[in-house]
């Protein structure tokens, strides 16, 4: 199928990210979040961001407005028909199986239901619907209008019309699209996190300050950011769910989320989005 309108559930900052690609590409999209508040920050999000792309010359000043009349907003699934869903809510896997079964009714026949999970199993999510086949991960990468990657994660039972099309939609998007076997962490978290997360026990352990861990890594290994950094972006909360997630999936001590780590979480300390991570913003 030639996808042509595009559900994204979720109108978190991923959602509107995805939007955003999904609207420039020249997809017919409605977002879904049950809180008008989410919607409304989306829209200003998506115009920001879209604004932003005509200033830097990625799209032309012309296109703006055709852009945004692509997106549309709703609180709920009536009425709603399209050829693609891309579920982009909380790393929750029962509120995602419930979405899944929601989808059945909201996607076409021979459409695609994706998720951007970070690390839970395509294939369990995929049992909550009823064709299982349609079921794909793509994972985009935050913030999704400047990251070039985005993952395809095959569940067990995807069917490769499935793949075909998700891999033609992310191309469609800009996105370079490499593939993944659905284990936990897929390929950029199963490196990633972890990385992170020893990051932390260097920290716990006293074997440096945030600040000259973050210093050490990004000079000395040239990346844009250090680990802490980073850390905060992403969210920490994020971060110590994904960890969970491979410790649990793979069985192995050396995936064991630092209790540092659990410690800030469970203060409250999740990074920048509230204010305070190992920094404070």
């Amino acid at each position: 199928m030639a996808i042509q309108s595009m559900l994204v559930v979720g109108a978190g900052q991923m959602g509107s990210g995805i939007a955003q690609v999904a609207a420039q590409a020249g997809l017919e999209v409605t977002i879904v979040d049950v809180s008008p508040q989410a919607l409304e920050r989306a829209q200003e999000r998506i115009k920001a961001g879209i604004e932003k792309a005509a200033r830097r010359g990625a799209i032309k000043p012309d296109e703006v407005a055709g852009i945004l009349a692509r997106v549309k907003t709703a609180t709920g699934f009536d009425s709603i028909s399209v050829d693609m869903a891309v579920e982009a809510v909380t790393e929750n896997e029962a509120l995602k199986r419930e979405i899944f079964a929601s989808l059945d009714q909201v996607v076409k026949p021979g459409g695609v239901i994706a998720t951007n999970t970070s690390s839970l199993p395509i294939t369990r999510l995929a049992t909550a619907t009823k064709r299982p086949d349609a079921v794909i991960g793509m994972h985009f990468m935050n913030p999704v209008p400047m990251m070039a990657l985005v993952e395809i994660i095959h569940g067990a039972q995807t069917s490769e019309q499935t793949f075909e099309s998700t891999v033609e939609v992310a191309k469609r998007m800009g996105k370079t699209a490499v593939v993944a076997r659905d284990f936990p962490g897929f390929i950029v978290n199963r490196v990633l996190i972890p990385y992170l997360n020893e990051a932390c026990y260097a920290l716990m352990e006293g074997v440096g300050s945030v600040e000259d861990i973050d210093a050490a890594m990004k000079l000395g290994t040239n990346v844009p950011m250090g680990p802490f950094t980073l850390a905060d972006f992403i969210g920490l909360d994020t971060c110590l769910s994904i960890m969970e997630v491979l410790h649990k999936g793979l069985g192995d001590d050396k995936y064991r989320p630092c209790p540092l780590l659990r410690q800030y979480v469970d203060a409250g300390w999740l990074g920048k989005k509230t204010g305070r991570g190992f920094y404070k913003y």
